[in-house]
């Protein structure tokens, strides 16, 4: 576990120094794409002047002055497959963005769909030496969480407190400061497949950039998609990307969950691609320009151009009707809703006071999505798009964009997690030399 703290405050460290230079990238690895936002961070001042736009709660801090998108290749799943592929797309995409923006950039941070995360929900409480609550005690106490056994080649990505009690006084966001006799903490542990992990930190350190950061795509998407009051009452957000959907449970402007279903729109692309018996890409586009979910009347009539270059004349002049194509992609969608809905419901979705879902990510954007949503998840289901940025282009603004721009606001405004704070001596291994060294400080 320490080595795993180590490398995380590592790259909190690194973090902290990239924005007081005042220029950092994000990237978003994903199977369809591969985005890179360049971010200043001058402060609100430095825009006041040239932007008529006001404080936006916090998020003008810093400005998008560089972005660039490129089709991702070499990822499957959500993770990296072909690491040449994979590079020499993020380099692509990397010195796009710098050119646009004008300046280089040696730090990044990453967010990624894939490597199976799996949520824990831990506890841990202390007796107070003090009366009054310090940083110290507050590292104390996520110290003494019980971290379950959680397997072999496993790594921790996020373990964030959501919760402090100070003896009978529930839910406060920070006790520090505060007076009371017993602190207790409720913990969320969010861990990922290893070495899915270690591949991408190798291929970015690969493109001669330093990663200051990594963060599950479920996570940041949940924070650009669910307005305030959703992420206070409790909400879900289900971003349909390529390779995979993810899920995460917000409430108190916490994340208490977060898994994904290894399904998404290129599952509904393929399906296309071998019922139509044409080309991926052409399922793609025709996927995009005349898809659905939900078939009418008029849909028997309207058809579909499917056409080809193969030679044969007869194959060449394929039409299809748009019904046909609805017929093909919702079994596809309704089972990857369906698998969305036993994960919630194995997480106690129903128990929180607003079950609202919110659809963002690429895939939903295929029409009538919300309305099948609704039937199968049996809650109040809209389409969300993230929140605006200063500097973001148009084009960057859609649901595809969740996961960049919650990166942004992750960047800007990270949540308190186990490595900020200071691990106390007791829970460094036995032989840890650190731990003498410690020792010995205090005691000489």
């Amino acid at each position: 576990m320490s080595d795993l703290y180590a490398q995380q405050r590592a790259m909190r460290n690194m973090r902290q120094a990239a924005m007081q230079r005042g220029v950092i990238a994000i990237l978003d690895v994903g199977t369809s794409k591969i985005g890179c936002l360049v971010l200043r961070f001058d402060g609100p001042a430095e825009f006041s002047e040239s932007d008529g736009v006001g404080s936006m709660a916090g998020q003008s801090s810093f400005r998008v002055i560089g972005a660039a998108t490129t089709r991702s290749r070499g990822v499957r799943l959500g993770e990296v497959d072909t690491l040449q592929e994979t590079e020499r797309a993020i380099r692509t995409v990397v010195q796009t963005a710098q050119k646009m923006a004008n300046v280089r950039v040696d730090h990044v941070i990453a967010c990624l769909s894939g490597a199976r995360p799996r949520s824990y929900g831990l506890a841990g409480a202390i007796e107070l030496h003090d009366d009054v609550v310090k940083g110290q005690d507050v590292a104390r106490v996520l110290a003494a969480c019980d971290v379950p056994d959680i397997g072999p080649g496993r790594e921790v990505l996020h373990a964030q407190p959501v919760n402090f009690a100070l003896d009978h006084r529930s839910g406060l966001s920070d006790p520090r400061g505060q007076v009371g006799n017993r602190l207790a903490t409720d913990m969320h542990l969010l861990t990922v497949d290893g070495a899915a992990i270690q591949t991408l930190l190798h291929c970015i350190k690969r493109c001669d950039l330093e990663v200051a950061g990594l963060a599950s795509s479920a996570y940041v998407s949940g924070i650009s998609s669910l307005v305030e009051d959703e992420q206070e009452l409790g909400a879900a957000c289900i971003d349909l990307g390529g390779g995979t959907t993810g899920m995460s449970i917000f409430i108190k402007k916490h994340m208490i969950y977060a898994d994904s279903v290894r399904l998404g729109g290129d599952s509904v692309t393929s399906d296309i691609s071998k019922g139509l018996q044409i080309p991926l890409t052409q399922a793609e586009r025709i996927k995009t320009v005349h898809g659905g979910v939900v078939a009418t009347g008029m849909d028997d009539r309207e058809m579909i151009d499917i056409g080809g270059d193969c030679g044969d004349w007869e194959r060449d002049r394929r039409t299809v009707s748009r019904a046909e194509l609805i017929g093909i992609m919702r079994p596809r969608v309704e089972e990857i809703l369906e698998e969305v809905r036993e994960r919630l419901d194995a997480a106690g979705f129903e128990h929180l006071p607003s079950q609202q879902i919110v659809l963002t990510g690429g895939g939903s954007q295929i029409p009538g999505l919300d309305g099948l949503a609704s039937k199968i998840l049996g809650q109040q289901v809209r389409l969300g798009r993230p929140l605006r940025v200063q500097g973001l282009p148009q084009a960057a603004t859609g649901a595809a964009f969740s996961s960049s721009v919650g990166l942004c606001l992750f960047a800007a405004h990270p949540q308190d997690e186990w490595w900020d704070f200071e691990i106390p001596n007791d829970r460094y291994p036995a032989r840890s030399l650190k731990r003498a060294v410690k020792w010995f400080r205090d005691n000489w």
